[in-house]
């Protein structure tokens, strides 16, 4: 859900679910004191604006106790100076949020309520000044504020008396009241309710994920990248935890990738010292040989000398190798593809291998299975570079008396697949898998005479990948390894 949809919903919820549970409430309520009025007042059927009324209301309140005590006086007007009977009327007037005050001639025999009696004596009408019924009293102004009900009769000893219904007009009917209460305690309750239930969305939704954004934003100022960021929801905060999780594994795998780098480079440059210390300390001794006149025949100084010149090639050969992998670190290898035929091609190729296998007595057997028309879109100088890298690892590791090298080149299908075979030493399954790699060498004694910085097979990759091919090898151990890669065969597409 959007941030957007998620604010929208909030002002809804802030606007409507208050005014939703105040109505239902404010129903409820209304009914349960309405009817708790018509029980009390005997008003039938009445409406909000029937409140509005609260002296004919609070009047109705005491009509059935008044037509008792006018029942009453008919009766035994003597009651009216029994405490009992006047404390019984009083406790039903009670109940209607009224009390009685009874008056013999001058004097006020009882009166149902404490507090204020003088103020409400003096201001009471006197002896059958004004005439009320059941639903009519006399309003009492000034400080008191009441609604009065007079009763007159005369006591059995003929003193004249006056009984009085008081009800406060100070306030609305107590069931308004208690209505009104319980509504602004329900529109409390309401919006506590609702700000509780949005303040647990908003946190879970927008401030849970900005406190996971804060402490990963730290860990990463700290150069800590080993933590993972929680997942987000589906809005724009959780779409930034998101990305911000990928920003983070892509800095943990920079930073690894860099520490690889660093230790590949330091490796590279211990091999290549580690192998250029053979060929130095061979050429050093065989100039040594020459000048302190240990070669002093022609064919010695000749053999010296051709010495030299091989350990020459080997330093060269390896720091060609350091300058072609800056190249390949960079992606700058500079490649010319054109066509080239494939029998023209590794015909050329075979003969240039076999001078140099010839003089380490090593037997070269090509193979070729491709027709004369098929060509390839490849870099001469680059596949030339993958098959001298090949072939040189196979002639490392020949440990058999009578080393033999097969070079193989079939048409299978849309490919070109080119097979060169050793009888060396071979490759463990173990191994297998890894020689492409960077570095890695499965002889890890690092015989010095077998030399290589250990990128050859790796340089073979990346030229065979850059061509849209593939490289792999097979081998047993104690017998030998084929390695194959595969190129691309040019084809003409007719054009419709």
């Amino acid at each position: 859900m959007k941030l957007r949809t998620k604010l929208i919903i909030t002002f809804l919820i802030l606007i409507l679910v208050p005014v939703l549970f105040t109505g239902v409430a404010f129903y409820g309520f209304g009914k349960y004191q309405i009817k708790s009025i018509e029980e009390l007042y005997g008003v039938e059927n009445p409406t909000y604006e029937t409140f509005s009324n609260t002296t004919a209301m609070l009047s109705r309140a005491t009509q059935i106790v008044y037509e008792g005590m006018r029942q009453k006086l008919e009766e035994s007007p003597a009651a009216f100076e029994d405490p009992e009977y006047l404390a019984s009327v009083n406790a039903e007037l009670e109940t209607r949020h009224s009390f009685l005050v009874v008056r013999k001639g001058d004097t006020y025999i009882y009166c149902g309520r404490e507090g204020a009696q003088e103020q409400l004596f003096s201001m009471l009408p006197e002896y059958e000044k004004y005439t009320t019924s059941q639903d009519t009293g006399i309003y009492v102004g000034g400080n008191v504020q009441v609604l009065a009900k007079q009763l007159d009769f005369t006591f059995p000893d003929g003193a004249e008396g006056s009984a009085f219904i008081i009800t406060s007009l100070r306030s609305m009917i107590p069931e308004m009241e208690s209505l009104i209460l319980d509504m602004v305690l329900t529109i409390l309750l309401v919006l506590v309710f609702t700000s509780v239930i949005l303040t647990a969305w908003i946190y879970k939704s927008i401030v849970t994920p900005i406190h996971h954004l804060q402490v990963a934003t730290k860990n990463i100022t700290e150069g800590n990248l080993d933590f993972e960021m929680p997942a987000g929801g589906d809005d724009e905060i959780g779409e930034l935890c998101t990305d911000f999780e990928e920003m983070r594994r892509r800095l943990k795998e920079s930073a690894e990738e860099k520490v690889e780098s660093e230790r590949q480079n330091k490796e590279l440059i211990s091999n290549i010292s580690h192998d250029l210390k053979t060929p130095i300390a061979a050429v050093k001794g065989y100039v040594e040989g020459l000048m302190d006149g240990v070669a002093d025949t022609p064919k010695k100084q000749e053999k010296y000398l051709r010495t030299i010149y091989n350990k020459a090639n080997d330093m060269d050969r390896l720091i060609n190798e350091l300058s072609f992998y800056s190249k390949i670190d960079t992606n700058r290898i500079p490649y010319t593809f054109e066509k080239i035929n494939v029998n023209a091609y590794f015909a050329d190729c075979v003969e240039e291998l076999s001078i140099e296998l010839e003089e380490q007595d090593i037997e070269l057997s090509y193979f070729n299975y491709v027709e004369e028309e098929i060509q390839v879109i490849a870099d001469a100088e680059q596949i030339k570079r993958v098959i001298n890298n090949i072939v040189g690892n196979s002639i490392k590791y020949i440990d058999k008396p009578k080393g033999m090298v097969n070079i193989r080149v079939k048409d299978v299908g849309d490919f070109i697949q080119v097979e060169i075979e050793d009888n060396g030493k071979g490759i463990a399954a173990k191994d297998l898998p890894q020689i492409f790699d960077r570095f890695y060498r499965a002889d890890v004694s690092r015989n010095s005479s077998k030399g290589g910085s250990g990128i050859g097979l790796s340089i073979v990759k990346k030229i065979v990948e850059d061509h849209g091919g593939q490289v792999w090898a097979t081998s047993k151990e104690h017998t030998g390894t084929v390695m194959y890669f595969v190129l691309r065969k040019y084809q003409e597409v007719p054009i419709t």
